[in-house]
């Protein structure tokens, strides 16, 4: 299996570029730590260049690069940097002797984790296009050398933003897409179990195995369709992570467990897997588990002289008895001066249906809230989207 030499950009007296609270020297040394600890949980044999706010030069540099391992092909070299210029967005150059393979991986998961890429490529030196322009690249001959621009330290669009706040999602994605590409075991980071992939398994029979959704279990391993292959490694995550707060609803005549699943949002998976359901039939009358609609925000109201539930519900957009239900009301009856707690309904919300190419950071961008803002008021536990899925957006 190949080894990882993992080299935090500049450091001691050269301390990069900086600006917006971001010093490069100290954020490559976070990002390459993290690297290291997470390649040495994987097995896989990893080395830094520096550990400490030292200096090293454009000839010390290289040499301790290649002192770990040697000048072999079985050797990959990260140089992890932060960019300036006023750009926004990630950047991945690899050397001239090697394919773009391990780059264009890299650029798929930091963009899975949330950071646009810009592009991903070569760059010669002008004095002898046969040579790589930069030094890292240049001199550390025959190893699969590679420069990850994480973004830039003075953009005007969401860079500082990832960069102070996603760094870590950043460098796992780099892990991911280097561990992929040597064709060592990846595990992701988190509380929970990993299940290997056994003849006959199917993602339901996993998902039910485990007392989770299948749309969970896809979402936390990154799977497009439904597609297993034995000796997959899935990530479990803890059940006690993915609590599903339910009520219960009773089949009515002409329901069908695709039109209750819409009707509360869920997958008709999901809905099978809320009540572990091996079949389609319904009857009326059977008691369903359904996904209780959150209440995102409350706010209060005061009961006035000719104040009804109904007139409130309306005023406020909500239903009579999510209203009775969150102020524990058992009839209608009000007293003037009553306090009563407001849900703000789901449909008096925005929302935006994700579309190919769409992240987090992108729509979070377009509407001028943040990502951790889209996630708390959808229930999102990672940075994973699907086509077609519908998100709030916050007013």
């Amino acid at each position: 299996m190949k080894k990882i030499v993992i080299d935090p950009g500049h450091g001691g007296s050269d301390p990069g570029t900086s600006k917006n609270g971001i010093v490069e020297k100290d954020l490559t040394l976070k990002i390459s730590e993290y690297m290291k600890k997470r390649f040495d949980d994987l097995g896989i044999q990893a080395r830094l260049t520096r550990t400490t706010d030292e200096t090293l030069d454009a000839n010390a540099r290289p040499k301790k690069a290649q002192s770990f391992f040697g000048a072999g092909n079985d050797v990959i070299l990260i140089s992890n940097h932060i960019n300036a210029g006023g750009g926004d967005g990630a950047e991945i150059i690899y050397a001239l002797r090697n394919t773009s393979a391990l780059s264009q991986k890299i650029a798929q998961e930091l963009t899975r984790s949330g950071q646009n890429v810009r592009k991903y490529y070569q760059r010669r030196l002008p004095s002898n296009p046969a040579k790589d322009y930069y030094y890292i690249l240049r001199d550390t001959p025959n190893n699969e050398s590679i420069i990850v621009e994480y973004g830039f330290v003075d953009s005007t669009k969401d860079d500082v933003s990832q960069l102070k706040n996603n760094w870590q999602d950043m460098a796992e994605a780099v892990v991911k897409a280097v561990a992929e590409n040597i064709g060592a075991s990846y595990e992701p980071v988190g509380n929970g179990n990993y299940y290997r992939v056994k003849s006959g398994d199917t993602l339901w029979s996993i998902a039910r195995q485990y007392g989770i959704t299948v749309n969970e279990l896809k979402s936390y391993n990154n799977l497009k369709d439904n597609t297993l292959s034995i000796g997959m490694l899935l990530y479990i995550p803890n059940k006690e992570t993915t609590t599903v707060e339910t009520e219960v609803y009773t089949v009515k005549a002409g329901d069908t467990l695709y039109s209750i699943a819409k009707k509360y949002n869920l997958s008709v998976d999901e809905l099978k897997s809320l009540n572990n359901l091996t079949g389609s039939a319904l009857t009326i009358g059977q008691k369903l588990n359904v996904k209780k609609e959150p209440s995102l925000l409350e706010t209060t109201y005061q009961v006035q002289k000719g104040d009804t539930l109904y007139g409130i519900a309306q005023k406020f957009k909500v239903s009579v008895d999510n209203l009775k239900n969150i102020n524990n009301l058992t009839n209608n009856v009000l007293s003037i001066g009553q306090v009563l707690k407001i849900p703000t309904s789901e449909n008096s919300f925005p929302t935006y249906q994700v579309k190919s190419g769409d992240t987090l950071w992108s729509i979070a961008k377009t509407y001028g809230t943040s990502v951790d803002e889209i996630k708390r008021i959808n229930n999102l536990i990672n940075n994973s989207l699907s086509i077609g899925q519908t998100l709030i957006l916050p007013k």
